[in-house]
């Protein structure tokens, strides 16, 4: 590995989680002994390989600087966006100023407080030398159906579908541009799918099943157990 490279880590926070039905955004939500998104920046900064960790959040958030992480070292908060890719490039524009283009970029979910330092550190390792970049994502086991309305369609070869996690990393230049040119695309749902309209293929790294995405209510209890397992196996 370049010893001379730089790896950032940007995590867009400013959603507001509505399925949760809950009375704050889903990131704020307590799991365990912290919340869900200190859970999440925890392992990205136990991770000791980041510059520093860019972080997108509402101006009206009155939850964010109440937690202790926000004033750690190597935190930086941006302004958040409308959109996911609003608030990613607005996390990239908040190191423009220390950040070369062929630094490498991991982009991660708030919502994915169970990520492992190994995940985060095999990304790495498998797409350093990567011309692209790519993310970690999950093969599907189940049935996947096409459907109109209620009714199906069709079924998909789940051989060829994989569910797309966080981290995705990028160059920062590549990253940027690929965000700036895909603005207002309904397309564009996640990182990659940036890249990918720019005629690019990202590398798909096997990841970890218990980085789950909390979403729903039920996703909390499920998040925690896989916390207390993770601890558990040190």
């Amino acid at each position: 590995m370049n010893t001379d490279l730089k790896f950032w880590a940007v995590v867009p926070a400013a959603g507001v989680g509505k399925r949760m039905n809950a009375d704050r955004p889903k990131q704020y939500l307590p799991l365990l002994d912290k919340t869900v998104i200190e859970q999440a920046l925890q392992r990205l900064l136990q991770a000791d390989i980041f510059s520093a960790v860019s972080v997108a959040v509402s101006a009206a958030d009155p939850y964010w600087p109440e937690l202790p992480v926000s004033r750690h070292e190597k935190i930086i908060t941006a302004a958040g966006g409308k959109e996911r890719v609003d608030s990613v490039l607005s996390c990239l524009q908040a190191i423009s100023e220390v950040a070369d283009d062929s630094d490498w970029v991991l982009v991660h979910d708030a919502a994915r407080p169970c990520l492992t330092v190994s995940d985060i550190h095999q990304l790495i390792d498998r797409l350093v030398d990567d011309p692209v970049g790519g993310i970690l994502a999950l093969a599907s086991h189940d049935t996947l159906k096409k459907v109109a309305g209620d009714r199906i369609t069709g079924t998909l070869d789940r051989k060829l579908i994989y569910r797309a996690l966080t981290p995705q990393m990028f160059r920062y230049g590549l990253l940027r541009q690929a965000l700036e040119m895909s603005q207002g695309n309904p397309v564009v749902t996640d990182e990659a799918s940036a890249l990918e309209l720019q005629g690019l293929q990202p590398k798909m790294i096997e990841g970890r099943p218990d980085n789950i995405k909390i979403t729903r209510p039920e996703d909390l209890s499920l998040a925690q157990f896989y916390l207390e397992q993770q601890q558990c196996l040190g």
